[in-house]
């Protein structure tokens, strides 16, 4: 299985692209700007320094990929969803935050609603352009990132209330490539994955 990693030089996507490697059926491409300042080729991992808001230079990186993967983060979101759209993979899970739909509940992280926080704003717009186009896409949305337990998680969809605003590194890891192995689970869905804090 091709699975690009946009964001590969990312703590998380450093995190993972190392995870992936554990499994000999991955073929890796990881993308950043500045990516092959980490990874080197080998016969599992090619390294493209990719800038992802260049429609162009995405597109070539990413022809023959099963999965895309963005762990992508910051104001360049929107237009980062906005090329995968022109692009179209067959599959993209793509990284987001807590908080986009104002979902937080009160004393339980709604300072980080996007009503509240402005620096939500683009990752509030990435999640709409995905919504409103015809990708085969899931929008992940993580909280603050600590390191943790795999199974200490709960999943919350759209519309739902998330059990909290942290996640756990290795629960995200493990949605993801539950995902990756079982590509039509939670197709074209919006989910939180968040430690219970209520």
């Amino acid at each position: 299985m091709n699975i690009a990693i946009l964001g590969a030089s990312g703590r998380f996507g450093r995190a993972f692209t190392a995870k992936l490697l554990t499994n000999p059926n991955y073929q890796l491409t990881v993308i950043s700007r500045t990516v092959r300042n980490i990874f080197e080729d080998s016969h599992r991992v090619t390294a493209k320094n990719v800038d992802c808001t260049n429609l162009k230079d995405l597109k070539g990186a990413l022809e023959n990929q099963d999965i895309v993967y963005c762990a992508v983060s910051g104001s360049d979101l929107p237009v980062i969803a906005r090329n995968l759209c022109e692009i179209k993979p067959k599959r993209v899970i793509f990284m987001n935050v807590v908080g986009i739909y104002n979902e937080l509940s009160e004393g339980n992280g709604d300072e980080y609603n996007v009503k509240n926080e402005k620096e939500q704003i683009p990752n509030r717009n990435s999640a709409e352009i995905l919504e409103d186009s015809d990708l085969d896409y899931t929008i992940l949305r993580c909280g603050f990132m600590i390191s943790g337990e795999e199974d200490d998680y709960v999943i919350t969809k759209k519309g739902e209330t998330p059990k909290g605003y942290i996640s756990t590194l290795q629960s995200i890891e493990k949605i993801s490539i539950d995902i990756i192995e079982n590509p039509e689970l939670y197709s074209r869905e919006s989910i939180s994955v968040t430690k219970d804090m209520s």
